[in-house]
């Protein structure tokens, strides 16, 4: 390889792929670590003034139709029985322990509040009603809304899990599909709201067609690139580790907390939502007031968030411990480690479970303040104020923004974090300079599988909202007489489909970003272990060459 794509080896002390630091380490690619990034991802880069990277007498630059020559490979580890022996923390410690607890303590209020409202619920479900037309309750969510939430939850189940088998068996199509689906839907659910004459509505799905456009032009050069690297990950998925199996039970899960956190929102409106002409049973001695309604409401979305986005976190931390693992071991002596699921998911649910609160509260903040936006814009779109409700969406799309940027810097953490069980600043912090300095960055820039998967789950999420704004249409309850909890009910219903999804869809965008860390990490493995795949890279990808080296 040229000068420029050079690889940080023969730079300092470092710490060799077992864990252990020493100085100077022999690689695999016969190079000495120094004061650089090993494998684990360890050591503090300093990078060095005009360094030139160290190759073998013999190796030469592959041409354009050549398969680059592999280095000598004169170092085989030692086999490693288990993912801890694999992936060894010479110190275990429980990290960020404070977030740890005080996930625990929102999640027992979360119990605490969901338990007391569903007891008043069920104490009067008369009032209430038994189906979808015989509530007595005009004034406020009840089982009506109820039933609505269990459609929410189907549909969200089957187009996600119906996504994510569209990712396992067709590839290259499920890129276009999503694309192309995105831009039909919104433009489409525009002129729908137009025809409504929901003029507010329509416009904003129209400005979200048009900026579906643009982005899906601008991927189309990217789309091989992608393509290859979730064929690659769905390869290693059926070969190792129980990625299917992790994703099904995460999906499972989730369903059953959203169906949990549906019944709990509902019995919050029956419990305490005040009635002028005093008909609600559960307000005869009194304590019902629309704040009350409004903090627990507010609180629960806000658990309902952490847990979720914990939740989502775990699955991705278990996975990306199997994609490690994979890329480090599954060509050495001794194979893959074995029990690498249960040891990766036994990592993040111990010493790393106080990391994954901390990354995922930073993300349930962000997502409250975006779901306040979309209540805020669907009610502005209602009332017919088309200047409000552009407004609030371009305030939602900067939170957007801010929240799509803090997740992908979040889930390369929890790569490191996976593997090497830091504290979640420290691992953000050497990850993200390891990424910058490497040039995997650019490689992360490149690749749509994040994107992909976000407006794939938004998707979701949209036909989960159109579902609850049909549903309104035509059951037509009377609490919504004036409309005016369509709004809120198609946020929720928004929040749903988008939280299932994302958490079936989460292995997938987990083995491209497990990947390419690990490729920042240590390139040489790539080249070494995986040629097939380092050579399609650079036919694909000519930049990977300067990308993971540069």
């Amino acid at each position: 390889m040229s000068g420029q794509a050079a690889s940080y080896y023969d730079q300092g002390q470092g710490f060799d792929s077992h864990g252990q630091q020493e100085a100077p380490y022999e690689s695999k690619s016969n190079g000495n670590y120094t004061n650089g990034y090993d494998q684990r991802g360890n050591g503090n880069y300093q990078p060095p003034v005009n360094y030139q990277q160290q190759q073998p007498a013999n190796y030469q630059q592959p041409g354009p139709d050549q398969k680059p020559q592999q280095p000598p490979y004169p170092d085989n580890p030692p086999p490693y029985s288990t993912f801890d022996e694999a992936f060894k923390i010479e110190k275990p410690k429980y990290n960020d322990i404070w977030a740890g607890l005080l996930l625990i303590a929102v999640f027992l209020g979360y119990v605490a509040v969901s338990g007391l409202t569903i007891h008043k619920y069920a104490t009067n479900k008369g009032f209430s009603g038994g189906g979808i037309y015989d509530s007595s309750n005009d004034f406020s969510l009840n089982t009506n809304t109820l039933v609505l939430f269990i459609f929410v939850l189907c549909v969200a189940l089957v187009f996600s899990w119906a996504y994510f088998m569209g990712a396992r068996y067709f590839t290259k199509t499920f890129i276009w599909a999503t694309g192309i689906l995105n831009i039909v839907f919104a433009l489409a659910t525009g002129i729908y709201y137009l025809a409504k004459k929901q003029y507010g509505g329509g416009i904003v799905f129209l400005l979200f067609g048009v900026f579906a456009i643009i982005c899906f032009i601008s991927w189309i050069p990217r789309i091989p690139f992608t393509a290859f690297m979730l064929q690659t990950t769905m390869d290693v998925a059926r070969n190792y580790g129980h990625v299917f199996l992790v994703s099904a039970l995460g999906g499972i899960v989730t369903v059953a907390f959203a169906a949990w956190f549906s019944v709990t929102l509902v019995s919050i409106y029956v419990a305490y939502e005040p009635d002028s002409t005093g008909t609600n049973p559960s307000c005869a001695n009194g304590g019902c007031s629309t704040a009350k309604v409004i903090g627990l409401t507010v609180y629960v979305t806000f658990a309902m968030y952490w847990f979720s986005e914990w939740l989502k976190n775990t699955v991705h931390t278990t996975i990306a411990g199997v994609y490690g693992s994979w890329y480090f071991w599954s060509k050495s002596a001794g194979g893959m480690p074995k029990g690498s699921t249960r040891g990766a998911f036994r990592r993040a649910t111990t010493y790393s479970f106080g990391s994954i609160s901390f990354g995922s509260l930073i993300i349930a903040i962000i997502n409250m303040l975006r779901q306040a936006c979309s209540v805020a814009q669907r009610q502005e779109a209602a009332q017919g104020n088309i200047v409000g409700s552009i407004f609030i969406w371009i305030l939602g799309c900067f939170i957007s923004l801010l929240d799509w940027l803090v997740t992908l810097f979040n889930r390369y953490a929890f790569c490191h974090i996976a593997l090497y069980g830091k504290a979640y600043i420290p691992a953000a912090k050497d990850t993200w300079k390891m990424m910058r300095d490497r040039g995997i960055d650019a490689l992360v820039q490149d690749c749509l599988m994040g994107p992909v998967l976000t407006m794939g789950s938004t998707f979701v999420a949209y036909v989960c909202a159109l579902l609850a704004y049909l549903y309104l249409q035509f059951t037509k309850p009377a609490y919504n007489a004036d409309g005016d909890f369509t709004a809120v009910i198609m946020a929720f219903s928004f929040l749903i489909g988008l939280q299932v999804c994302q958490v079936f869809m989460t292995p997938i965008g987990s083995g491209v970003e497990t990947i390419f860390v690990a490729m920042g990490w240590d390139p040489q493995v790539m080249i070494n272990d995986h040629p097939d795949i380092y050579y399609k890279l650079v036919q694909l990808y000519p930049r990977v060459q300067q990308a993971i080296h540069a």
